[in-house]
């Protein structure tokens, strides 16, 4: 086995966390973190170039765009004691059935960004029982998240239609930057990740359509990562 020259560790003055929260990898979220610290009671702490809030109950930290970014602060989570981690996203949808505004849980990945290649193969379990739990309490309040495999890419710009066109007659459903990464990171270490991601653009069309820089959008995902760290804050001690 290969021996690591620089492992994630806890420091003198970082916080312990609570096995439960949730990493927003969105900088457009980072607007909400501050009226949901105060809503929790969340002490605020440095991650790297992201934001921490805690208490002995719940996490909430980010934003960290991209592959390298989210596994870096995934793995300063995960050696703080996070245990049960809540990725919370956009995607973008690669079928003419998932759209702008609907909700998407990934349970499988195709992986073309860079940093999963680095960590030991591992399978990627499929869905675990924190991915049953948020998925019963989402349809509880009234959401119906759409399941099944992710395209996971470093490289934005070359999203192109014939990948588009391939990925999704193989029954990929839609795209992001970070979850194949930060899954495959999870199996690793031995602990739980589920993702809720929130379709902000399509790419079936003949024309990419976006919906992020909608307010109506924006105002959408705040409710909806306020709704998850609902979900995870009163009842944690349930979460399997």
């Amino acid at each position: 086995m290969s021996i690591c020259l620089i492992n994630p560790g806890r420091h003198s003055g970082e916080p312990s966390l609570p096995a439960h929260g949730i990493l927003a990898v969105n900088p457009s979220d980072r607007s909400s973190f501050g009226s949901l610290a105060k809503e929790f009671a969340l002490q605020r702490h440095g991650l790297f170039n992201a934001e921490l809030y805690c208490n002995d109950r719940l996490f909430l930290a980010g934003p960290a765009v991209g592959a390298p970014m989210a596994v870096l602060c995934l793995e300063k989570l995960i050696a703080l004691g996070a245990r049960r981690i809540v990725l919370y996203g956009w995607c973008g949808s690669l079928v003419q059935n998932l759209h702008i505004g609907d909700l998407f849980m990934p349970t499988d990945a195709l992986s073309e960004e860079g940093t999963s290649a680095h960590y030991q193969p591992v399978p990627l379990p499929i869905a675990d029982s924190l991915h049953r739990d948020l998925l019963d309490r989402l349809v509880g309040l009234e959401y119906a998240p759409r399941q099944g495999v992710i395209w996971t890419t470093d490289a934005v710009y070359r999203e192109t239609r014939e990948k588009v066109a391939i990925h999704g007659a193989h029954g990929i459903l839609a795209v992001d930057m970070e979850y194949a990464a930060l899954r495959t990171v999870a199996a690793f270490r031995g602990i739980s990740l589920a993702a809720v991601m929130l379709v902000s653009d399509e790419l079936f069309g003949p024309a990419w359509r976006s919906g992020y820089g909608q307010p109506a959008f924006r105002r959408q995902s705040r409710t909806l990562l306020a709704q998850i760290a609902t979900l995870l804050s009163p009842s944690m001690d349930q979460l399997p």
